[in-house]
């Protein structure tokens, strides 16, 4: 089950330059499965109609008081969590003193559900004294904060205060809607998607990873409040929101990573698909059809890439790191998960099939076996890679140290 579905979200729009950005939150809330319902202040409608939020929700979209007067605070009594975006500092600060002149400052006043805040300001007007204590004030009666980000803003400037963008706002309210806090502080390391290894300047090795198993762990593993960060490869599927995420198009560079941010980790999560090969020699320069064209075949001298398990072995010990690693096989899959738990040091392995329908790294579903010292495997059957990433972090959670 996804954390949105039977859910309500209440979209409160507020009358900023970002609040164009409203209309794509809205559908992205609907595409991951939530009913949705919006309100505009009277100052945001400035900059979005109305009628473009019904048509997105649709749903009747309210702006004052007066519209249905004695419903007014209906949309906050069926609402499952309120999202400000963007919120602006003249709205936060409105919140922070308990107005409610307006529709959308009554329905957060009397609301008892989690209210998600995104601010979205001039930089100078989000470091301001009273804008930080407005936000300290709201924080400490229990508002969540997403944002604001950095970058481009709307006068030409660059900063903090821009809105954070609709993909990482729902990430967040997944989070809020599912709050399940048993990795609450705990940091978490996971690696996902392909590596390649260069042939020269065009070419390289990769394999067929998407990097949604990874994914969808590391999603999970936020979800229930860690601190993850997910060293991404190549793949095909979106890199999800949430995580903290750092690029990793070569094993070389991924053991960088790994041995950088395993001292305070707890758990790492290898899902990685890395190259095990590499070019003895990477060429300067194109190897183009020209130059071989004289020979009937190509031959290529590959060498062992690094072994990112084997490398980080000392250090995965020195700090205590409860480790999964994953077996893509072919065949005999449990007795080579087995093998590779024991050589590798593993506190686990996720077993899966390569070349069978509905599994493997192309397909949006898996089939997992879990492997642990000492114990029958555990068979955690198919479905899609989401639901077994779930039912991965049930079973590994109470195995991961503090």
């Amino acid at each position: 089950m996804r954390p949105f579905d039977g859910k309500r979200v209440l979209l409160v729009v507020t009358g900023g330059i970002a609040a164009y950005k409203g209309a794509f939150l809205a559908r992205r809330l609907l595409e991951a499965g939530t009913t949705v319902e919006a309100v505009l202040t009277e100052a945001a409608e400035k900059f979005i109609g109305r009628a473009t939020l019904a048509g997105i929700t649709g749903q009747d979209t309210g702006v004052s008081l007066w519209d249905r007067p004695m419903e007014h605070l209906d949309a906050g009594k069926r609402a499952d969590l309120i999202i400000v975006a963007p919120a602006t500092a003249d709205f936060m600060a409105q919140m922070a003193v308990g107005r409610a002149d307006g529709l959308a400052q009554a329905l957060i006043l009397a609301a008892d559900c989690p209210i998600m805040v995104c601010p979205a300001m001039n930089s100078r007007m989000w470091h301001h004294p009273a804008t930080r204590r407005n936000a300290s004030t709201l924080a400490a009666h229990g508002v969540l904060f997403c944002g604001p980000g950095d970058g481009p803003l709307a006068e030409g400037e660059t900063g903090p205060g821009r809105m954070t963008e609709p993909q990482e706002i729902v990430a967040a309210a997944s989070r809020a809607l599912e709050p399940d806090n048993s990795l609450d502080g705990v940091k978490v390391v996971v690696t996902a998607g392909g590596t390649r290894a260069d042939i020269d300047p065009v070419r390289f090795i990769g394999n067929r990873s998407s990097g949604r198993m990874g994914d969808e762990l590391a999603s999970a593993a936020w979800r229930r409040g860690g601190d993850v960060v997910l060293i991404r490869g190549s793949g095909s599927a979106p890199v999800p929101a949430g995580p903290r995420v750092v690029g990793a198009a070569t094993p070389r560079r991924m053991l960088d990573v790994l041995m950088a941010e395993l001292p305070g980790s707890a758990a790492l999560f290898m899902a990685a698909a890395v190259s095990d090969f590499e070019p003895e020699n990477v060429a300067s320069r194109k190897l183009g059809k020209l130059a071989l064209e004289s020979d009937a075949s190509v031959n290529m001298a590959l060498q062992m890439g690094p072994d990112l398990l084997e490398e980080t072995r000392s250090l995965r010990r020195e700090h205590g790191v409860f480790t999964l690693g994953f077996a893509l096989e072919t065949e005999d899959i449990e007795a080579r998960a087995r093998e590779k738990l024991v050589r590798k040091g593993l506190h686990a392995v996720a077993a899966n099939p390569a070349g069978q329908p509905g599994a493997g790294p192309e397909s949006p579903t898996n089939r997992i076996t879990l492997v642990w010292p000492g114990r029958d495997p555990e068979n955690l059957g198919s479905g899609p890679k989401r639901q077994l990433a779930e039912a991965l972090l049930d079973r590994l959670i109470p195995q991961i140290g503090p």
